[in-house]
């Protein structure tokens, strides 16, 4: 394991620095800085099934001279498992890239491009395997800053750096809270060591321990896109270039997920009141249905999927606040199931998020537009794109018998199972979250059904979309590799559950396995087969059987079919694709239900023709959404401090000696403050 990590590093760090050394050259920079980073996403594959297979974990420490920094690497079951996630994720992205950068050849430096990526790479897989809390907090910095520069690839538009800016604002803000967090955990281990951490020299009192709860909260759910804090996903994603997306919405805001149960079960040993999972299941339920509502509403294809990613955080942390909840009355079983259908949830989520961003990525080359009002008839023009999207589409929909539905479906019996719990304040909000998480569903459906449909369906809607054609091998092998992926999860939860069980027993303290796989692991159960229980690849079968029944019914009773083709008939006028149904009119009905959060503003204005009031030349149709969260939340914040620092502007006088004083007075009081 020590020889494949080395290899791995070794070959992100050859990925930085092999591109820059190749001036001039971009199709070379572009094979070895996506070879090498493949190449590592292939070990790190091999080395996370070795971590999550081996009996104890790979520990490598390196001290520093800087005082407190560490570089201490440990793979564990649960640092194995969001390895793994990465590294899959990392290889499909790589081998997409080969093809996608080529577009980016003349007008970006594809050495800084490759050299960026591979370091994005690198700093993702050492945050989920340090273990030291100083070098934890450098690569975790190091993943914002190489991640804010990607983002703002195309630097030179004015979008692109706003989102750029908010993003970082951002980031710092949820550092910030994280190093308060870390902080905690110091002073009572006396060291930054993760070790020290989980066994501090005296406990946590308790009002620290709820301190260094909702710190960790606030810190990493910023990183993750909890609401209210999740206003920066769909500015950043978009801008990015989309292999880039693609990573950070299925991989990178997992590593908050990563770090929470890092903290809640790992340094604080899986012991805490209710009420924390409590606040972990409402912040979930509301992110999900927020994040779907939000997201039905976006007519920019990569704004939709980035609002989708605030609604699968909301899924995951809703199966690991349910798990937290029953763990706090020391129901193991039951908190283990919850926590492993969060995990579940978060790989599965990382597979067909990438992918239909790569899908995303894929449309905007051929059309240059985000926009899905221009697209249209492109399921004929790029059919493995549209093939590939759509497995992506329906697994985040979460219909059977697709990976999105395995963990959805084991988080609704988590909910489910609420009638064990002591409570009868937690008996009924278990059943009102699963309630949201099905409303979260439909609405989940009517919108991919609507990106799939306006994009690919009917008749293209401009002259990029009628001229559109199919994407480059790589392009296509990368998004084939996820679609893969997304399926093998989807009809093989024998094999997965057994995995996620090695993580989740030693942070929960129960083994599970046994009881999710009924019918000698064909089959998955909620702890107790009496319960409910579940197949995917029966019901794969059974779908494929129809469906074959349906085709020799056809077959044997149909006759001769003759295939007649004539125009849809269309009330005596000529079809055009003004008359198909846009993004925005397909949402109406739900716009309407759900207006008093959405508060739409409608723009209507029309030029008559000179001769006739009575007759339109043209009109101009806009649409908005009042953004509720920046502006009665963020604008207001962001006045104060404005108006602050115009009021303070009086101490930069610009005055050298003033300076000295400021820096006198402060030593004084530093030196009065420490006698």
């Amino acid at each position: 394991m020590t020889t494949l990590l080395l290899a791995l590093l070794g070959c992100y760090a050859a990925g930085i620095f092999l591109p820059l050394c190749l001036p001039g050259r971009p199709r070379i920079q572009n094979v070895i800085a996506n070879g090498l980073a493949g190449a590592a996403g292939l070990l790190g594959v091999i080395l996370s099934l070795m971590g999550l297979l081996s009996a104890q974990p790979l520990l490598l420490s390196v001290p520093s001279t800087l005082p407190f920094l560490t570089f201490a690497i440990q793979i564990d079951p649960l640092a194995a498992f969001f390895v793994l996630t990465i590294s899959l994720a990392g290889l499909a992205v790589s081998i997409f890239a080969l093809g996608y950068l080529v577009e980016y050849s003349g007008r970006r430096s594809m050495g800084a491009l490759g050299a960026l990526y591979n370091g994005f790479l690198l700093s993702m897989t050492l945050v989920v395997i340090a273990d030291d809390g100083f070098f934890f907090l450098v690569v975790w910095e190091l993943m914002s800053l190489v991640s804010y520069f990607l983002v703002v690839t195309e630097h030179e538009k004015a979008e692109v750096r706003y989102a750029g800016f908010f993003y970082l604002i951002m980031m710092h803000v949820g550092t910030a809270f994280i190093i308060l967090t870390f902080l905690i955990f110091f002073q009572e281990a006396g060291s930054f060591s993760f070790e020290a951490f989980r066994h501090p020299e005296q406990p946590l009192p308790e009002g620290m321990r709820t301190f260094a709860f909702l710190l960790a909260l606030i810190g990493f759910g910023t990183k993750a896109g909890i609401v209210p804090l999740h206003v920066w996903l769909p500015y950043a994603h978009p801008a990015a270039p989309s292999h880039i997306s693609a990573l950070m919405s299925g991989v990178m805001i997992k590593t908050a997920i990563y770090a929470l149960i890092r903290v809640y079960f790992d340094f604080l040993g899986g012991q805490f009141p209710w009420w924390w999972g409590f606040v972990i299941l409402v912040v979930g339920a509301v992110s999900a249905l927020l994040g779907v509502l939000y997201a039905l509403m976006e007519h920019d294809l990569k704004s939709l999927l980035a609002y989708h990613s605030v609604e699968n955080i909301g899924i995951i942390l809703l199966g690991i606040g349910a798990g937290m909840i029953f763990q706090a009355f020391g129901l193991k079983d039951f908190a283990a199931l919850g926590l492993l259908a969060g995990l579940y949830h978060t790989i599965n989520h990382a597979m067909f998020k990438a992918l239909l961003f790569l899908g995303a990525g894929a449309l905007l080359s051929v059309t240059h537009t985000r926009n899905m009002e221009e697209y249209g008839g492109l399921l004929r023009r790029m059919p493995w794109t549209g093939f590939f999207f759509l497995i992506g589409a329906v697994s985040i929909a979460a219909l059977p018998p697709t990976n999105g539905f395995v963990s959805e479906w084991l988080v609704f019996q988590t909910l489910f199972l609420s009638f064990h719990l002591p409570a009868l304040f937690l008996k009924l909000m278990l059943p009102i979250a699963a309630a949201m998480l099905a409303l979260t569903g439909v609405l989940a459906l009517a919108c991919f059904a609507k990106a799939f449909g306006i994009s690919f369906l009917a008749q293209p809607r401009s002259g990029h979309a009628r001229h559109a054609e199919e994407v480059s091998p790589a392009m296509r092998i990368g998004m084939a590799a996820l679609a893969g992926v997304c399926v093998v999860l989807g009809l093989a939860p024998m094999v997965v559950v057994p995995w996620l069980d090695r993580i989740t027993e030693p942070l929960i303290g129960a083994s599970i396995q046994g009881k999710v796989l009924a019918l000698d692991g064909w089959a998955l159960a909620p702890v107790n087969v009496e319960f409910s229980s579940l197949s995917t690849p029966a019901l794969a079968l059974m779908l494929a059987g129809l469906a074959a029944l349906g085709l020799v019914l056809a077959w044997l009773f149909g006759g001769r079919i003759t295939a007649r083709y004539y125009k849809t008939w269309g009330c005596g006028l000529n079809l055009t694709p003004r008359m198909e149904y846009t993004a925005i009119g397909f949402v109406q009905p739900i716009k309407r239900v759900f207006s008093t959060l959405y508060r739409p503003t409608v723009k209507l204005e029309t030029e008559f023709i000179e001769e006739s009031r009575y007759f339109a030349k043209r009109r101009w149709f806009e649409f908005h959404i009042e953004p509720v969260f920046q502006r009665y939340l963020y604008d207001p914040v962001v006045a104060f401090f404005s108006t602050m620092a115009d009021r303070l502007r009086f101490i930069q006088s610009g005055s050298l000696h003033l300076y000295l004083t400021y820096i006198f007075v402060t030593l004084v009081l530093l030196l009065l403050i420490a006698m």
